[in-house]
């Protein structure tokens, strides 16, 4: 992988059309001739004419500029890559349908047409080796493929098992720990000024009190009411997270680095966005994505208020992932159905539109939506 010829979009080429950075085409081949537009016989200005462009026609053309064979030679020394095949999925044509059923992909064809990724074979290591621009790469990696198995991102299997995370281990998990934060808000709320001790010191102290005092209503209000909340919260993280962090498609770095951490996020759900093993965030991902929101919280509340919301925004994750879950994959009620085939109309018709998941509120607030 690492020793493929670097491959790069027509819009990577239209962006290099100065003399400070000259680059054209010619039979799907890449070349960079700024270091030769001084030397070109007939002038600077015959080149930057077609600067980030074809010039297959143009040198053929005697009538313009006669080429001998030395001449693409010369041309052969500044080749640096070649044009990728566009692999055109999505589009704002596709009509949304509650019944969708892909067809799988033809893996060995795929990879023979696109030279992207290798379905056969571990994904990161071919990602953290490529050789694409980035424009390639997401021009690949949003037109969807299919398979009827979840493919392995690594190959040891002490690293796969942390990349497949089946839908029901989502509330088995966080369910039970936003149910104990709710209970450490409620009775921090109830003992007033009195702290409890760090989960660290004694993880068990918040339950044994809840059972050994009584809970008054007024600590029952005040956290339900944190808790409500937090649910309004995480309707606001989800968008800002979809659309800023999985999303940030353009100040995304140019490097394999950049291009993992994107993969490695969201990327992988956009290029297989039927996986049944990879819809939901395994515990560790969303672990670290939360953690500096839980920290957040603490700093601008105090530790009654901070647990309540952090318990909500939990419960709402949930509720979040879950549903993710179904638009992919489930038989639905009338609005979970309406808002599976908005989401698959994100995959499928427009990725720069449609963020929300659960709802559609802060698509309307950004001036996101997606028509159907």
């Amino acid at each position: 992988m690492s020793k493929r010829i670097r491959i790069f979009t027509s819009e990577d080429v239209a962006a290099h059309s100065t003399a400070q950075s000259c680059w054209v085409t010619r039979n799907g081949k890449v070349y960079d001739v700024t270091n030769f537009l001084a030397d070109h016989p007939g002038g600077d200005d015959l080149i930057l004419n077609y600067a980030g462009k074809d010039v297959n026609e143009i040198m053929r053309d005697p009538q313009e500029h006669d080429h001998s064979d030395s001449a693409y030679d010369m041309l052969d020394e500044c080749f640096i890559g070649r044009l990728g095949t566009p692999e055109m999925i999505v589009s704002d044509d596709w009509v949304p349908d509650e019944n969708f059923h892909p067809e799988n992909t033809d893996v060995a064809a795929d990879f023979e047409k696109n030279e992207f990724l290798d379905l056969r074979k571990p994904l990161m290591r071919q990602v953290w080796e490529a050789n694409w621009s980035k424009s390639y790469y997401l021009q690949q990696v949003h037109q969807p493929r299919h398979t009827p198995e979840s493919p392995r991102l690594f190959g040891p299997a002490y690293l796969e098992i942390f990349t497949r995370t089946t839908w029901y281990v989502v509330p088995a998990f966080w369910l039970p720990i936003a149910g104990y934060i709710f209970v450490r808000s409620l009775v921090q709320y109830t003992l007033g000024g009195n702290s409890l001790p760090l989960f660290t010191q004694n993880p068990l102290a918040p339950l044994k009190l809840f059972l050994a005092i009584h809970i008054p209503a007024s600590a029952v209000v005040k956290t339900t009411l944190c808790f409500f909340l937090g649910n309004f919260v995480w309707t606001v993280l989800e968008y800002i997270f979809h659309r800023f962090l999985f999303h940030v498609d353009k100040y995304l770095p140019d490097n394999s680095v950049g291009i993992t951490l994107h993969f490695s996020m969201h990327g992988i759900h956009h290029y297989l966005p039927m996986d049944r093993l990879r819809l939901v965030m395994p515990p560790v991902l969303f672990a670290t994505l939360s953690f500096p929101m839980t920290q957040l919280a603490h700093a601008l509340f105090p530790p009654a208020m901070a647990n309540g919301v952090i318990a909500g925004a939990f419960v709402f994750y949930v509720l979040y992932d879950c549903m993710h879950y179904a638009l992919h994959h489930t038989k639905l009620p009338a609005y979970v159905r309406e808002m599976k085939k908005y989401h698959l109309a994100h995959h499928y018709k427009n990725f720069e539109l449609g963020f929300g998941v659960t709802s559609k509120i802060w698509d309307y607030v950004f001036n996101t939506v997606l028509p159907m």
